[in-house]
């Protein structure tokens, strides 16, 4: 019988992501879960049916810990879309995504399991399109300078910041990080 204490699950859920951090996908156990919850011995095996839910709702839940507040959106929507706001944009996002280090490093644990298990890669494969559709699509809503391709390549050079933040932090420094957010906004979007 799977349990439904939403709150137990959501704490199940972040403890499996700080697993997944430390451990990676193969020390994800129901018993390293229930360790690092701090709960008796058996109780995530009552919560989720397999492993492979586990998995699954670990990644639909890092990428709800990193959606922006409303505050930052509020902000936003009221800011002039121009470059300068776009490229402060970009660096809460970076810094909201470095900001939960376990969360991503968990991500990144997961999309190397995903090439492993097609029902994980499908599940994340649509959480990626239902996010970039709709970062595309806010973007376009928003009036900020630049087109569809700009916000996927913004994204694929971010992306990739991100991991060199998180896994090699002193290739470059915060003040280096922030020059390059610039830039890369300045060069793909142009205006």
């Amino acid at each position: 019988m799977v349990r439904r204490n939403a709150e137990r699950r959501a704490a199940l859920v972040d403890a499996a992501i700080e697993v997944l951090a430390k451990e990676g996908a193969r020390g994800l156990t129901f018993r390293a879960v229930d360790v690092e919850a701090e709960v008796p011995t058996g109780t995530a095996s009552n919560y989720f049916t397999s492993r492979d839910d586990l998995l699954t709702q670990a990644g639909a839940r890092v990428y709800e810990r990193l959606e922006p507040g409303e505050e930052i959106i509020a902000r936003q929507r009221a800011s002039t879309p121009d470059r300068e706001t776009y490229t402060v944009l970009m660096r809460e996002v970076v810094d909201r995504v470095s900001a939960f280090r376990t969360g991503y490093l968990a991500l990144l644990e997961l999309r190397l399991e995903a090439t492993r298990r097609p029902e994980l890669r499908t599940v994340l494969t649509e959480r990626v399109r239902a996010d970039m559709a709709a970062n595309v699509s806010y973007h376009e809503q928003s009036g900020l300078p630049g087109d569809a391709t700009a916000v996927r390549l913004l994204y694929l050079a971010f992306n990739w910041l991100i991991v060199e933040q998180l896994t090699l932090p002193d290739v470059f420094s915060a003040a280096e990080r922030d020059r390059l957010v610039e830039a890369a906004v300045e060069r793909i979007v142009g205006v």
